[in-house]
């Protein structure tokens, strides 16, 4: 039986005050039933290891480096994270492959030197609007998936996923519960195909997830949580689609 998981996504969103008060309305709902984690910009990570440290509530990034170490000024290594306790750490959000041109290959090395470092990546698959208008989604998801599997090999089982239609963040549009349930059954027999573990491994959904339609989708057979964009900045609506899963 999977586990339900929910991550909050802050983007680059937040405050040491603000950033605060989330924390403690997070940490004054539990226990939860679900595994919940919040992945913060990388200032506030010292900030959020020190107020999660003894509660069951983990903390991520939201982006780490390709390289291990070396003259790459900006960037943020796996080891790094791993020193501030991150257990997680999101790659290839659409968001970064749509800004910053990361490619599959890109992506499939930061899960790679992620998973070197002890820190699980939380890997983000998706398609456009006009990939999913031109009958696309299923090659662009498999696509983006197949270079992380082929880079991590036997290893490949170690990740988590998250099916993110980007016509569907930010835009208050959100895939059906049969839409995303279709797609997330996709993944998983790709997986299984490839490690022989896709049946244990978590398969997130990322894309407008709110207190109204959480419960509905987590319900799905292949859905194991959400990767919460702008509700995980409200504790009331976080905690509420944390509570989904019970």
């Amino acid at each position: 039986m999977r586990k339900t998981l929910v991550v909050g996504n802050w983007k680059m969103h937040g405050s040491r005050p603000a950033n605060a008060d989330l924390l403690t309305g997070i940490l004054a709902a539990r226990p939860f039933s679900a595994e919940v984690v919040v992945c913060v910009p990388f200032p506030y990570l010292s900030d959020t290891a020190s107020t999660l440290a003894s509660s069951e509530v983990r903390w991520g990034a939201q982006d780490g480096s390709s390289h291990e170490q070396g003259a790459y000024t900006g960037e943020v290594s796996a080891a790094m994270l791993a020193e501030f306790g991150c257990r997680y750490v999101i790659v290839g959000h659409s968001e970064r492959r749509a800004y910053h041109a990361e490619s599959d290959e890109l992506v499939a090395e930061k899960a790679k030197v992620a998973l070197s470092k002890g820190v699980t990546p939380i890997v983000c698959v998706g398609e456009t609007l006009a990939q999913r208008d031109a009958g696309d989604t299923e090659a662009v998801v498999k696509r983006q998936l197949s270079a992380v599997i082929h880079a991590l090999a036997h290893c490949a089982s170690e990740i988590i996923v998250a099916y993110e239609p980007v016509w569907a963040i930010g835009t208050g549009r959100t895939a059906t519960p049969d839409q995303a349930q279709h797609v997330h059954r996709v993944l998983r027999a790709q997986l299984q195909a490839a490690t022989g573990h896709g049946e244990k491994m978590k398969i997130l959904y990322g894309g407008s997830v709110k207190p109204d339609n959480a419960a509905t989708l987590f319900k799905q057979p292949d859905i194991d949580g959400g990767l919460i964009g702008g509700a995980s900045l409200k504790a009331a609506d976080f905690v509420a689609i944390c509570r989904a899963a019970d």
